[in-house]
């Protein structure tokens, strides 16, 4: 059974800021990549293959790191950065971690998070995923499961609101990435050092999201990211 703050943390009512990311979605409608039902799924399970790992396994490291076990906070943030090449995915990272750390300090009080704000006042958001999960006694594969999921429902939730698509489809393709999330909680929980935790790329995406900055500057975008 999932830990209560894993399945808090993955509740969209969960005061973390993150409906107002799209996690490059807006820009892939605006592009025409996106159209449809058809067309999600695979922008999905692509996101997953890829930012969604990275997310699963600095999850997964960050509760290691909250029991005492890990990797030093700023290595994992080091190491973070490293692997998200795009200045605009940092940014997004960044201020959605900081948009949850005010509600997890509120809600999971623990020097634990005290920590990760000396090391980082703006934590990258899947650190903060793992911190909590681990204070709250949750698994490695929990925290992973849980960023993995959040990198996919938070694009499939804009995908409603962007193109006015069937909310039941739009679960639907959700729940079809089943086999996919769990080769990513999979892979994102293999004992590993910090150095040597997955970097997939995803040029396309990291192009997306730097155009999409330039475009919310210009014009009226929905979503920040």
């Amino acid at each position: 059974m999932a830990s209560l703050a894993a399945l808090t943390l993955a509740d969209a009512r969960f005061p973390g800021g993150g409906h107002v990311h799209s996690g490059g979605l807006e820009e892939a409608v605006a592009r025409g990549l996106v159209t449809g039902v058809g067309d999600l799924g695979p922008f999905l399970a692509g996101r997953l293959r890829t930012a969604g790992l990275v997310a699963a396994a600095f999850a997964a490291a960050a509760v290691e790191t909250a029991n005492g076990r890990g990797a030093p906070w700023p290595v994992l943030d080091a190491e973070l950065d490293a692997r998200t090449p795009a200045a605009a995915q940092r940014e997004a990272s960044r201020a959605q971690g900081r948009a949850a750390l005010r509600a997890a300090r509120v809600a999971w009080p623990s020097p634990v998070l005290d920590a990760l704000v000396a090391a980082s006042p703006r934590p990258h958001h899947p650190l903060l995923v793992g911190a909590v999960i681990g204070i709250d006694g949750g698994s490695q594969a929990e925290a992973a499961q849980c960023a993995a999921y959040l990198a996919v429902s938070g694009p499939a939730s804009a995908a409603v609101r962007l193109l006015g698509l069937d909310p039941f489809a739009v679960n639907a393709a959700v729940v079809a990435l089943r086999p996919v999330l769990d080769a990513v909680v999979a892979a994102a929980t293999a004992p590993r050092s910090a150095d040597r935790l997955p970097a997939p790329g995803a040029p396309v995406l990291d192009l997306m999201a730097q155009a999409h900055v330039r475009h919310h500057r210009e014009q009226v975008r929905l979503f920040v990211s």
